[in-house]
Formats: C-alpha cells, sequence, structure tokens
C-alpha cells in the first residue's frame, strides 16, 4: 500500500533524499523536470504549439524553468516564460534555473506587483507559480492573475499541483484556483486529488516517480493509503483443490420489497459471483418468481411483515442488510432483531443506513467490526452535515473508531475508514459505472468476502478494488460511456481469476 504524505511529509522526503542519496537539490529538480517533461512529451506532441510557462520564485517555478529548457531541447520552439515577481524573495534553485534559463533562446519576461494582465494568446499554459507548500487563499496579484487565466479557457498543465491549491487540508467552496486540465505531480497524488473538493479544478493528473526514498516514504507516519493492484493480488485467497461450498461461507442478503426487488437480486448476485458458498437471499414473497427465474444458485427466505424471529441467525457466516429494503417497521424490526441475535460483522447499506440515521441510538448496538456503505448523503444524514471532504475524512475516522466499525464512503476513490484511524483510498473504477444499482453489487462483493472469511478491512479493501476493477476492464479498453451493474456482475469471477494469476 502507498503510503500518502501531507505537503509537510513530502518537504521531509525531498530532503531525506537530498541527504541520503546523496543528490544536491538543484539535481532533483533536474530530475523531477525531466520526468515532467518525458510525460509531457507523450501526450502533447505538437512542438509547434505556442506554450507560455508561469512561473513563481520558489522550488515550483525553478521547475517551471527547467522544464521550459529541456522542453526546448526536445524541439518546442514556441516557448515563453513568465515570471511573476510578486516579492522579492526567491529561491536558491530557482536562481540557478534562472541563469541557466538565460543562456537559451526562450523569451523570458517578468510580470510585477500591481501590473494588469495582457494578453495570453499561447494555446497551452503551464502552471509553475506556486506549488504544495500554500498554506493560505490566494490574494492580491496571485488571485488576480489566476482568475484572469481562468478566464481564458486555455489548455493547462500544472506542474506538481494548481497554483491556489491545498494538497491537504479543508478546500473551501470560495478558493481561488487555477483551473487545469491535467495536473502531472512528482511521486505519488497528493491527498486532495482523491476527494470530491478537487473535482472543479483538477480534470485529471498523472504521478510521476522522481526517486524520493521509498524507504523513508514507508516509514512515514501516515493515516492515509493509497490501494494499488499489487494489494489485492496480496489479499486475494486461492480457492484449493477438494474445498466445497462449505468451505466459503454461508451469506445472507436481506433486501428488496415489491417495487424494488432489482435491488435484491444485484446484491444476492454480486454475493454469488463473489464466490460465497452459499447465498441465500432474504426477500418478499413477491420476488421469489424473480429470484428463482433469474438466479437459480442463490436460495431464499420468504420475508412477511415480523419475519425476524423465525431466522436461523447462527447458520449464516454473515449477512448484508439494506439494499431496496425500505424503512418501514419491519425493516426497523429486522435490524433490531440482528443486533440483537447476530454478533459477527455485518454489512449495512442503503435503507439500513438511512434506519440508522433516524434511530441513532441503534448505532452503539452495530456488531463489531461491521462495514457501513455510506455515500455522501447518506454519510451526512448519520453524521451530521459537513461542509466539504476534508471534513468528512475527520468525522469517518472519528466514527469507525467510536464504534469499532468500518466506514465505506464512497466516491470516485471510494474511502475505508477503519477503526484503528487508517484511511484507504481506492485506486479503480469510472464514470462509465456512475449508475443504478453499482452501490447494491458492492454490497454483495462485499458481504460474500466475509462470508468467506476475509478480515473486514481487507474485505472492504479488496472487495472495493474488484469491483472497480472489473468496471474498468469492462469501461476502459472499449471506451463505454456506461456499464451497468449486471455486466460488472459477470465480470467479477474473471476480475478475480486475473488477480490471481
Amino acid at each position: 500500500m502507498l503510503p500518502l504524505l501531507i505537503a509537510s511529509q513530502i518537504r521531509e522526503a525531498d530532503a531525506y533524499t537530498i541527504a541520503n542519496e546523496p543528490i544536491s537539490s538543484v539535481n532533483l529538480m533536474e530530475r523531477a523536470s525531466k520526468a515532467f517533461v518525458g510525460w509531457f512529451i507523450n501526450h502533447f506532441p505538437d512542438k509547434k504549439q505556442t506554450i507560455a510557462v508561469y512561473c513563481g520564485t520558489g522550488n515550483n517555478g525553478g521547475d517551471g524553468l527547467a522544464i521550459a529548457r529541456i522542453l526546448c531541447g526536445h524541439g518546442y520552439c514556441n516557448i515563453a516564460v513568465k515570471i511573476t515577481r510578486f516579492s522579492d524573495k526567491a529561491s536558491d534553485d530557482f536562481n540557478v534555473n534562472l541563469q541557466i534559463l538565460k543562456e537559451t533562446k526562450i523569451v523570458i519576461s517578468e510580470i510585477k506587483p500591481n501590473s494588469k494582465p495582457s494578453e495570453e494568446k499561447a494555446e497551452l499554459i503551464i502552471d509553475a507559480m506556486l506549488g504544495s507548500g500554500l498554506n493560505k487563499p490566494l490574494a492580491g496579484d496571485y488571485k488576480i492573475w489566476v482568475e484572469y487565466l481562468n478566464s481564458l479557457q486555455k489548455i493547462v498543465v500544472a506542474v506538481d499541483v494548481p497554483t491556489g491549491f491545498y494538497t491537504d487540508g479543508e478546500i473551501t467552496n470560495d478558493a481561488t484556483i487555477l483551473k487545469a486540465d491535467l495536473v502531472i505531480t512528482f511521486q505519488q497524488p497528493k491527498l486532495n486529488f482523491l476527494l470530491p473538493d478537487s473535482a472543479p479544478y483538477i480534470a485529471c493528473w498523472e504521478a510521476v516517480k522522481i526517486g524520493l526514498s521509498e524507504d523513508f516514504i514507508n516509514s512515514v507516519d501516515t493515516p492515509y493509503f493509497f490501494i494499488e493492484e499489487k494489494d489485492a493480488r496480496k489479499l486475494i485467497k486461492t480457492r484449493h483443490k477438494f474445498s466445497n461450498k462449505g468451505t466459503y461461507g454461508h451469506a445472507l442478503i436481506i433486501a428488496g420489497k415489491d417495487e424494488t426487488m432489482g435491488a435484491a437480486l444485484l446484491s444476492s448476485s454480486a454475493c454469488a459471483h463473489t464466490g460465497a458458498g452459499l447465498t441465500t437471499a432474504c426477500i418478499p414473497r413477491s420476488g421469489l418468481v424473480a429470484l428463482n427465474s433469474s438466479m437459480p444458485e442463490v436460495m431464499a427466505i420468504v420475508r412477511d411483515e415480523n419475519k425476524a424471529a423465525d431466522i436461523d441467525w447462527d447458520k449464516f457466516n454473515t449477512i448484508g442488510i439494506g439494499p431496496g429494503l425500505g424503512k418501514g417497521p419491519d425493516a426497523l424490526e429486522l435490524l433490531k432483531a440482528i443486533f440483537n441475535n447476530y454478533k459477527k460483522p455485518v454489512v449495512i447499506d442503503a435503507d439500513a443506513l438511512n434506519i440508522l440515521a433516524e434511530n441513532k441510538t441503534l448505532l452503539k448496538n452495530i456488531p463489531e467490526g461491521s462495514i457501513l456503505t455510506p455515500h455522501m448523503k447518506e454519510f451526512d444524514r448519520l453524521f451530521g452535515s459537513h461542509a466539504n471532504w476534508g471534513q468528512r475524512l475527520h468525522t469517518a475516522r472519528e466514527k469507525a473508531a467510536e464504534y469499532n466499525i468500518n466506514i465505506v464512503l464512497k466516491n470516485d476513490y471510494t474511502i475505508t475508514a477503519t477503526p484503528n484511524g487508517r484511511l484507504y483510498f481506492n485506486s479503480t473504477s469510472n464514470a462509465a459505472m456512475a449508475t443504478g444499482g453499482m452501490g447494491d453489487v458492492l454490497t454483495g462483493i462485499i458481504t460474500s468476502l466475509l462470508a468467506q472469511k476475509y478480515s473486514p478491512q481487507d474485505a472492504c479493501i479488496l472487495g472495493i478494488y474488484i469491483h472497480g476493477k472489473a468496471g474498468d476492464e469492462l469501461a476502459l479498453p472499449n471506451r463505454m460511456h456506461v456499464v451497468l451493474p449486471t455486466k460488472i456482475i459477470a465480470q467479477l469471477p474473471l476480475t478475480m481469476a486475473k488477480l490471481k494469476a
């Protein structure tokens, strides 16, 4: 798992690498700039394109100066460098790269304080004004120039982070940030890249390795981790010879009403396709024909009002509850019955989460290690309103520890908050998966993994990963605009097999 570092820790990683590789800071800057250019030239191959490189006078600006020079060496001949000289301060590495750049034919100009923005004719802007060290909102000249550049609607490629963007901490709604079509960031994604608050400012990002010490990064005390394919490969279990359906557990899915049986079918099917040895769906009588005709592999418990007392809870290795369940008195009684009679971890989703939100005293009765899978609105109904995703991260850590549960906070980089205070960000999924029923599928996947005796944390991390990976395998190679949940379900066994290969 890739530890995700906040800005101060990234600076410590820089310093450690400089001292222990050893390498000079200006040579590390050169290495970073070459990594940036290597990615840039493969995706912007038109060497005749006009490029304006806006550089501050700190190390981010030093990167920009080096990038302009290296691009020129690769034949990009229409480059202009514009230095935002808004103070007398400049870093040593900026000054070194400025002297080197002056020996080239690149046109260099300076933007002075209080100067009015002049017409920018370049087709593409490289933003290297302010880097990851920003700790206060933009004001004055930087604010004016960023607002001007945003008004041009040019292609913008940011060096490491867009000017005005906080790499960690809360992003406010009124922040002034240069909107980037692409951010080529150094070594690893910045924490706030992975939160929906970044969406108005970052269309796409790419992390390029610059040789920072991996040993140091892995030693840093951080609660934030990014899940990669190698992590999923380590977690997924082999299905051994002489195993049988009893080996892989018995999962119970409590879901569906007369008008929402689709949710029950999706979650039950996903549970079976992910490998639970036995899957039973607790559904209303009206859904029995649909279940038997669409998923003969799934057994049924017919659920009438107040049927909870007749369920033999002990026969199930785990339970998933909520998709399409409704919020009526019978659903509330079912949830109470689980909390009173079942002490193993359960998966709580959708309507079951909304029941909890309306009956918050039940939160303390959730079995230890259980998994809540809310989207943003469900999360806020459970734990109160939040102004931004930075606040939600704080609450997720706090509540996961308080109730000794795992919270799966769904978004593009779905986050798992664990009782030990860690937050795991998923790296798979795509916008084609943004369709109704995907959450029901995820509930079935995680429930299945719990039934197969994965730990709750591993069930979350692996379940979220394979859910998104199946969507990526379907959507990305074929450039599909939409991928339906049923297609994801059918892909799950193949996705898991590939990870185990």
